[in-house]
């Protein structure tokens, strides 16, 4: 099954996404992380996306894209895929229609963007050892403290409510319209976030199921 994960910077896509590899045996294709493997095993794609990361600028779609080409076509991927984090504009997804990919479903997880700025800005992690906290729903024993090293915890410069507003921003104008686009096709499936990932998770497993 190939599929496609959408949702806000903080709508919890990516947990999903890693539920849904691990049920179906499949890989999760993150732009991020292959364009780093392109990067270190020294690919074509790789060496052009390389030259656009030193220059300081955005590696442009079509340089993506490669990229995204040569991992769809490695062997993990024959059985099915998820790609998570691409496509995140309509040019990309129309290019990845033109590579003959074709995609079962998308899904869409849904969450406020007031629940997602509650969220994001609420997290803490520590300075030393990287264990995530959260001011609301996992509060560490004793305020500001890790509990397993016993170090600082701090407020990440991208959890800030006014960072996070402006991803949002981002997200809504670039992104959302994808929605409309698979929802075109039939292929998309839209799963309400819950409080609870264990729910969200049964909801998106039955998603795939209908």
């Amino acid at each position: 099954m190939n599929l496609i994960f959408l949702g806000a910077p903080g709508a919890g896509k990516g947990t999903q996404a890693e539920v849904v590899c691990e049920h179906l045996s499949i890989p999760a294709i993150s732009t991020g992380n292959i364009i780093r493997e392109a990067l270190k095993s020294g690919t074509e794609m790789g060496l052009k996306a390389k030259a656009f990361i030193e220059a300081g600028k955005l590696v442009p779609d079509d340089v993506v894209i490669g990229i995204i080409k040569d991992r769809l076509s490695e062997s993990d991927c024959q059985n099915g895929f998820v790609l998570d984090g691409f496509p995140r504009t309509i040019p990309q997804a129309e290019a990845l229609d033109a590579m003959g990919i074709q995609i079962d479903k998308v899904i869409d997880i849904e969450v406020s963007d007031e629940k997602i700025v509650a969220r994001m800005s609420g997290r803490r992690v520590c300075a030393d050892c990287g264990s995530s906290y959260h001011l609301l729903y996992n509060k560490p024993s004793v305020e500001g403290v890790c509990d397993k090293c016993g170090k600082d915890l701090v407020q990440r410069k991208d959890d800030v409510p006014e960072v996070v507003l402006d991803r949002l921003h981002v997200y809504h104008e670039q992104t959302e319209p994808l929605k409309d686009y698979y929802a075109k096709t039939g292929k998309l499936c839209i799963v309400e976030g819950q409080e609870e990932v264990a729910d969200t998770t049964a909801l998106t497993l039955k998603a795939l199921e209908e």
